[in-house]
């Protein structure tokens, strides 16, 4: 599933409505940028495992399954392909979904020739 917001929007804000979605989700991988408490106890209420690294202003760490974040290496490569892709980098759609049709063509093709 991919959502598109706007460009001053915090992606942790995203996150609630990725979970509104009737997903079949085990387990988040994200940066430090989601470890906030409501984000973790909605994540517990549905049952999905939370590897998220705990900022370094928490007091008290919360561990995380390393083994399992260093696969959210793939998602930032597929990432920095897509972005390749000059349209997709610079934003040049006035529309959102010609800009998420942009996107979506670029990581098919990406997908193809791989």
């Amino acid at each position: 599933m991919l959502l598109l917001s706007a460009g001053n929007v915090n992606d942790i804000s995203m996150a609630a409505d990725l979970l509104d979605h009737r997903l079949t989700i085990r387990r988040l991988v994200a940066d430090r940028g989601y470890d906030a408490n409501h984000l973790r106890q909605r994540l517990t209420e549905r049952k999905i495992l939370a590897v998220i690294p705990s900022t370094t202003s928490r007091a008290k760490p919360i561990p995380h399954d390393a083994k399992i974040y260093r696969c959210r290496n793939r998602i930032e490569r597929m990432w920095g392909r897509i972005k390749d892709f000059r349209r997709i980098a610079t934003r040049y759609d006035k529309l959102a979904r010609n800009y998420l049709s942009a996107a979506l063509i670029a990581a098919a093709v990406i997908y193809w020739v791989n």
